[in-house]
């Protein structure tokens, strides 16, 4: 993953209002949206479940997903490392399922 000084400077959110990344309801639909294609969501949604951020969209993730996410995997020590580790394999193997991802667990199609 890149430094965490250097990962920010390449979101596709950069340039946008930060606001628009803290809203409720359908608007998060939209700000999720800003997120597909980012160079860089990987980093920002470790961040965001490193940290525990509990506001705002991070890395295509709402806070109400982040949470669900933390409770089905309580024993992550680092989600850096596990995204990290994620990314790779999927890049050294092509997923088994159209759509699958980072962001969405693996199961049997």
């Amino acid at each position: 993953m890149i430094p965490d000084s250097h990962w920010r400077e390449r979101g596709l959110c950069r340039t946008g209002n930060p606001d628009d990344l803290f809203v409720k309801g359908a608007a998060q639909h939209r700000a999720k949206a800003r997120c597909t294609g980012c160079p860089v969501d990987t980093e920002c949604l470790a961040y965001a479940l490193d940290g525990r951020i509990e506001f705002g969209v991070w890395g295509g993730m709402t806070e109400r997903e982040r949470r669900a996410l933390l409770r089905r995997r309580p024993t992550v020590a680092s989600w850096q490392r596990l995204l990290e580790d994620a990314r790779a394999q999927q890049q050294s193997t092509p997923p088994a399922c159209a759509g699958e991802s980072l962001h969405t667990p693996h199961r049997a199609c």
